[in-house]
């Protein structure tokens, strides 16, 4: 009968399109086994080694080793949980070409250095459980003791970074810097007093008093000031200056003095610092975030107008 026929490796090369050679290989290995042998010792194989190598060689070309496609082929594993595993393993391999691709890519564009890239690339191709650490380490350092208050949980889930899947080269350079700037000790240092100022602010008076920090407090005040061209040391800012004062007393639930007014200046000193400014638009361009707005116009301007109306 048609169903009882034996083909010769020769046969099957030919209904297949593999090579003998090939065929040869598998059947050595016990993934397509001989049926029978001839009175003359070759090997004979049934109709269902045509399916087998046609499935063999979409496995092989799916990228799956021999030892998994003989169990395949066996049914030892079903089909179904070595495609879910390889999709898995793709998947992985498939972020790490695209994460590549963004190094490359940011490399070519910045010019950089075989030292630059090979630091970019330790950087970048960190897991994401490994990056989240080293943030995590980052923010710890600033917020360390003080991040269990409501306050400060949103502070800190606005300055954590999230490189994406499938990140630009964009990404990937501010990455890069976030991260190395995030190990910079001093930078550290600053932030940490800009969250103990703010602590501060809010425990004076029991706590009932500073509900925004202080730059959100001069930010409001001070706009109209830069809009209208007004030079801080000048006249015209003595209603703004006034006004930027008044209200940081009453968060504060203290009296305008001497000793207030340097209370603020430091703080806007502090908050001043521009690799403040570079983290916050880093993390916008690693997170897809829209630009953050530059305060530093009105931090130069307050910390000038508060410090011209102080006694020398």
């Amino acid at each position: 009968m048609h169903g009882d026929k034996l083909y010769s490796i020769g046969d099957l090369a030919r209904r297949t399109g593999l090579t003998v050679k090939t065929i040869r290989f598998y059947s050595d290995r016990g993934i397509v086994p001989p049926t029978d042998r001839s009175p003359t010792g070759y090997r004979r194989y049934g109709i269902e080694a045509v399916a087998r190598l046609d499935l063999v060689r979409t496995l092989r070309d799916l990228g799956l080793d021999l030892s998994t496609i003989r169990k395949v082929v066996d049914r030892e594993i079903s089909l179904p949980e070595v495609a879910t595993a390889h999709a898995e393993a793709l998947t992985v391999q498939i972020k790490t070409l695209r994460l590549r691709r963004a190094v490359l890519t940011a490399v070519a564009r910045r010019g950089s250095t075989p030292e630059e890239m090979d630091l970019m690339h330790k950087l970048a191709k960190l897991s994401e459980d490994e990056r989240r650490f080293l943030i995590d380490e980052f923010l710890d350092a600033v917020f360390g003791g003080l991040d269990a208050r409501p306050e400060f949980v949103g502070i800190m889930r606005s300055m954590t970074p999230e490189l994406p899947d499938n990140p630009g080269a964009e990404q990937v350079e501010a990455w890069v810097e976030l991260a190395e700037l995030s190990q910079d000790r001093d930078f550290r240092a600053s932030l940490r007093r800009v969250v103990e100022q703010h602590a501060a602010d809010r425990a004076h008076d029991d706590g009932a008093g500073v509900h925004r920090d202080v730059v959100a407090t001069v930010r409001d005040q001070v706009g109209p000031a830069l809009v209208a061209g007004i030079d801080p040391v000048s006249p015209q800012a003595d209603p703004f200056v006034t006004a930027i004062v008044d209200r940081y007393a009453r968060l504060c639930r203290r009296t305008d003095d001497v000793e207030l007014r340097r209370w603020l200046v430091l703080r806007l000193e502090t908050a001043n610092d521009p690799r403040r400014e570079r983290y916050l638009r880093l993390l916008s361009v690693v997170n897809g975030w829209p630009a953050t707005e530059s305060l530093a116009p009105v931090l130069d301007w307050s910390i000038r107008a508060v410090r011209a109306r102080m006694p020398g």
